[in-house]
């Protein structure tokens, strides 16, 4: 048994109904149903009339109630036609869902106990005024019994059939009434699977369209062999056709109908024959994957996501109940549930029709199909991260090339230590056979002052550097070469080539498999300059594997505005599940202070059939040379959901910052979101122990107390640290071979 679960428009969890997996929303139980000759469908209960006073709502307000229980009357006056109850899963479901298109299920307008009396007392009369009827298009391939189908609805033959070739060679339209309903049933020629043999059923579906722009259809049966003994994607092509010819938006009203219902199982792998269970499963399964590739919605492949699943048997030697109706191997009635199912999609459609524009139904959502709404929260994250603006390289005409230090920044303390570098005594570093014939305490004072010499040389180099960038504006004109190269020495001051900035290497797979290659995608960079004005770089990172592709894509181009200001555009590409998200940014900073830069910027994410934008502000302070602080707000929105949040951050780097490494950063981060709030602390510390190890750590935790801790360590002199990774691995093992003994492994921990 599986569980489904009925949804909202919010995403809240409703209520759920027990179903064999793989046989959809119209199958009640794989029980044998009971067969009461008339069900007792309006049950008297005590009617509490809680709600609000009818004095309290407006005209439209009553007019709106009014129409939808009118609505409810006839749903439940067409479910006692169908000798059904209001118990079943799908009525129920239906109920519930109009209910919540009301708004208000306590008014005395809109009781259920109110509909069931008025529906009892209009079938007591006998009055045959039920306004109601629905369009059905039937479709399928050659030979699945479309046309018995029809025949097995209207109870009567209103189209021949041929067991040795197709019996419909056009499309027809086929009228009648079954319990007062009146419906309206398309028959259309079977189609081809073959690729080669799409024209005929593109020129089959056009004139489907053509037949059916007076009347649309209100339900879509798709009929297959539930005995058809078949695990590949071989009608895929004819799928994609009916698609691409009638519109993916189709399979929303599209219920899966299975023939040939009554079919015996075939053998498992074990010899002994499948149960019906797992035999309608694997079948149901696989057309429903037919269909989402189709589609192009790999969410359909998903068993909870499935169209609902409808099996008929129409042979005449078919086993009855005893009210003569056929049944399935499981002594189920299958004509009622086929009505029911497509009787409670046509009357959700006229219910859904009285809600807000904003608030469309879609009919896959009562039977588990749930639409999944974008990440919010994830895309909040995403676009509050601070992204540095590309600049101009010192060989592309830049003034600081790619440099994020400002000449101005050094203060006369650095230059003092650049006079102390050279007023510094000589010094000649000695070599390793020099340096074992030193004591502990001596080898300890030489490092440490060869470490002090190298930093002033550092900085003394950078602090060059800088100058030469900041004088040097622009590169000089080339000297003209005249033909003799003996006459003219201008050849020698010629620029040297600049190095390329075109980049490409391969993605290494961490986690790949032993005596493999590794590596399974390609990443490629590239900077440069348009106009030599606009500098621009791009990234792309492409990864492939047997089962998944995936591709990254961020790219952005900038514009200076003057010392103080510059303007970023970019375009992203990003996996989020198993969807593309296409993103479209803009960003301008600016320097309010000579400390203060302030940042605004907005976005524009397209994810599937949803689009959403972005709104941030970041503003960044640096304190001192070693303190920085940043803080940045935003908000997301898609449709009616929005999301809010806010970073801020502190980060400490070394007084002598690039020179020395250590540096910490310590962030709080806040979310709202669809009334939850969540906070989000972090913190990064990196720091040098001794001359050759380094450490990061980096520790987590949110307001529900979940959280990590990560330490990283790299060394050249300690190799021996490397070995601590044996010992998680190595309890793995363990654990794996004895799963008994978990008191030696937490001794271990």
């Amino acid at each position: 048994m599986r569980s489904q679960t009925v949804t909202s428009q919010d995403g809240s969890r409703l209520f759920s109904v027990e179903r064999p997996a793989g046989l959809g929303s119209s199958l009640r139980s794989l029980r044998p149903a009971p067969r009461p000759s008339q069900p007792n469908l309006f049950t008297h209960s005590n009617l509490q009339n809680s709600g609000e006073s009818e004095n309290n709502l407006s005209e439209e307000e009553k007019k709106k109630l009014d129409t939808l229980q009118q609505i409810r009357v006839k749903f439940l006056r067409l479910i006692h036609r169908l000798g059904l109850s209001s118990d079943e899963p799908i009525a129920a479901q239906v109920l519930y869902r109009m209910t919540l298109i009301a708004r208000r299920q306590n008014s005395p307008l809109f009781s259920v106990e109110a509909a069931k009396m008025k529906a009892f007392q209009l079938e007591a009369e006998g009055k045959d005024d039920l306004d109601f009827s629905v369009n059905i298009l039937v479709i399928g391939k050659s030979g699945v019994g479309k046309s018995a189908t029809i025949n097995s609805i209207f109870g009567e033959e209103k189209t021949s059939i041929d067991a040795f070739g197709p019996a419909t060679t056009s499309v027809k339209e086929i009228s009648g009434v079954v319990d007062g309903v009146k419906i309206r049933v398309f028959d259309t020629p079977g189609l081809k699977s073959s690729a080669m043999e799409q024209g005929f059923n593109r020129s089959v579906l056009s004139s489907v369209k053509k037949l059916t722009k007076k009347n649309p259809p209100d339900i879509y049966l798709y009929v297959d062999r539930l005995d058809a003994q078949t695990r590949d994607l071989n009608d895929l092509p004819m799928l994609k056709t009916i698609t691409s010819c009638l519109g993916p938006s189709i399979w929303r009203s599209a219920i899966v109908t299975l023939t040939h219902g009554a079919s015996a199982p075939p053998d498992g792998p074990s010899g002994s024959p499948l149960s019906y269970e797992v035999f309608v499963t694997q079948r149901s399964h696989v057309v429903q994957q037919s269909i989402g590739q189709a589609v192009g919605d790999l969410r359909m492949m998903s068993p909870s996501l499935m169209n609902p699943v409808s099996l008929v048997e129409n042979h005449p030697s078919c086993r009855r109940n005893r009210d003569g109706h056929k049944i399935l191997p499981n002594g189920q009635s299958w004509r009622p549930q086929l009505l029911l199912l497509s009787y409670s999609m046509k009357i959700l459609s006229e219910a859904s029709a009285l809600s807000k524009p904003e608030d469309p139904f879609d009919h896959r959502k009562l039977f588990g199909f749930r639409t999944r709404s974008p990440p919010l929260p994830y895309m909040l994250s995403s676009m509050l991260q601070s992204r540095a603006h590309p600049k101009l390289s010192a060989e592309q005409g830049g003034d600081n090339g790619d440099s994020d230090i400002d000449l101005d920044d050094l203060s006369d303390s650095d230059q003092e230590e650049e006079d102390e570098y050279d007023q510094l005594p000589p010094f000649k570093p000695l070599r390793k056979a020099q340096l074992a014939k030193l004591s502990k305490e001596q080898r300890k004072a030489y490092f440490e002052e060869y470490d002090y010499r190298v930093k002033l040389l550092q900085k003394k180099q950078l602090r060059e550097d800088l100058k030469r960038m900041k004088e040097m504006k622009s590169k000089g004109k080339e000297a003209a070469i005249d033909n003799g190269y003996s006459d003219n020495p201008a050849y020698r001051y010629r620029f040297l080539e600049p190095t390329s900035q075109f980049l490409a290497r391969p993605v290494l797979d961490t986690h790949g498999w032993d005596h493999d290659c590794g590596y399974d995608g390609v990443n490629v960079e590239q900077s440069l300059a348009i106009a030599s004005r606009f500098p621009a770089a791009v990234t792309v990172q492409i990864t492939k594997d047997k089962k998944d592709f995936s591709i990254n894509l961020d790219s952005s181009i900038a514009a200076k505005h003057g010392e103080n200001g510059s303007t970023m555009a970019g375009f992203d590409i990003q996996s989020i599940g198993k969807q593309l998200a296409y993103i479209v940014r803009g960003e301008t900073k600016f320097k309010s202070l000579k400390k203060n830069k302030t940042a605004c910027g907005i976005s524009v994410t397209f994810l599937g059939e949803n689009m959403v934008t972005g709104l941030k502000v970041e503003d960044q302070i640096i304190l001192g040379k070693q303190y920085v602080l940043v803080g940045s707000a935003g908000t997301v929105r898609s449709q009616s959901d929005t999301a809010y949040g806010a970073n801020f951050e502190l980060q400490r780097r070394e007084a002598d910052f690039p020179i020395g490494q250590v540096q910490s950063t310590l962030s709080m981060s806040v979310i709202k979101w669809r009334g939850d709030l969540a906070l989000g602390f972090n913190s990064m510390a990196q720091f040098a122990v001794g001359r050759n190890s380094k450490v990061a750590v980096r520790a987590g935790i949110n307001n529900k107390l979940s959280g990590q801790v990560t330490v990283r360590t790299s060394s050249s002199d300690h190799l021996s640290l490397a070995l601590t990774a044996i010992i998680p691995t190595a309890i793995g093992i363990y654990r794996k071979l004895w799963p008994d003994a978990d008191c030696l492994c937490q001794f271990i921990e």
